[in-house]
């Protein structure tokens, strides 16, 4: 049976620039028992909706400068914490956790909340989830900005497009980046995770001590970092991949997704560099579109360059 393990509440108390209300919602996927999401909710209640979403191994805490920004310009702001991460529950077993299970809860957020009329702006794992949210769900959603993330199906046409190569060759090989197998792995086989390690390595600027301490607040014991663990486990690296399965269905409804879609990438991400085009290229709505690219930041761009972020997503909701 599923043991589901909750952070204590104290680890969240004083976290720097983070004083926002906690919310909480129940939320369902097959094969486990009902769990609780935690999410910020900020702004004006009729306001349009950004959903915020994050990756591994962030939390609603790295979207802090960007909230009060986009409510400043009228926006309801949700953004919640994925399954494993942040203030929601964790589940104990690594194998509870799948790409089909964060995309379900995911959704039964969206729904329960009964969100419209939302803006997506999805971050490394915010896209593989909130994207297939929005292939479940597309009434639900009228823009997209899509920062520094991938929807990855190891095909053979990702060949040469991508500095953190993925994707199949022949009909039964693969080829991948040393850099990103050794990040799989060391998630895998280290004795220790804190997820201050890759925040601080992937930001072109140092966090401060007490801003990498929030980051490792949700992981106060190694019984709470399944999610944490597992969640880059979930990474297509093969066309058989379940994964590859859910971004082969969702690219389908994105390729006849005509609403706006934005690309902010920054320009210190080989890990996403190149998914920008992709998407420009594949996705309708990204045509003719002023996409961005964020000078002087790394993979975590809301850390280097979280008010220009939400600059970018305040007008995407205004002009479009």
């Amino acid at each position: 049976m599923t043991r589901v393990l909750r952070t204590p509440d104290e680890q969240f108390v004083g976290l720097s620039a983070f004083a926002f209300e906690p919310h909480y919602v129940e939320v369902d996927a097959d094969g486990v028992p009902p769990v609780r999401m935690h999410y910020l909710d900020e702004g004006p209640s009729a306001g349009p909706v950004a959903l915020l979403l994050h990756g591994q191994p962030t939390w609603s805490y790295l979207y802090r400068h960007v909230v009060p920004v986009l409510v400043a310009a009228g926006v309801r702001v949700v953004a919640p914490d994925n399954i494993g991460f942040g203030r929601s529950d964790k589940p104990a077993r690594p194998t509870d956790y799948t790409l089909a299970r964060h995309v379900s809860w995911m959704r039964a957020l969206v729904t329960s909340l009964d969100l419209r009329d939302v803006t997506l702006v999805a971050q490394d794992w915010g896209g593989p989830i909130g994207l297939s949210v929005l292939a479940a769900e597309p009434e639900r959603f009228a823009r997209v900005v899509a920062a520094n993330t991938i929807l990855h199906t190891a095909d053979p046409d990702l060949a040469d497009r991508l500095t953190w190569a993925v994707h199949g060759t022949g009909s039964s090989r693969v080829v991948l980046e040393e850099g990103l197998l050794d990040y799989l792995l060391h998630c895998v086989r280290a004795p220790e995770l804190r997820a201050s390690d890759f925040v601080g390595a992937a930001t072109m600027h140092a966090p401060a001590p007490e801003v990498l301490a929030a980051y490792d607040a949700p992981f106060p014991t190694s019984d709470l970092t399944a999610g944490l663990r597992q969640m880059t486990a979930l990474l297509p690296l093969t066309r058989n991949d379940p994964g590859a399965r859910i971004g082969r269905r969702t690219w389908r409804a994105l390729e006849s997704f005509e609403r706006p879609f934005v690309t902010c990438f920054s320009d210190g991400d080989p890990a996403t560099r190149g998914w920008d085009r992709i998407f420009q290229e594949r996705v309708p709505g990204a045509r003719g579109r002023d996409h961005v690219t964020l000078e002087g930041a790394g993979h975590f761009l809301q850390e280097d360059a979280g008010e220009r972020l939400a600059r970018v997503v305040a007008e995407v909701i205004e002009t479009t």
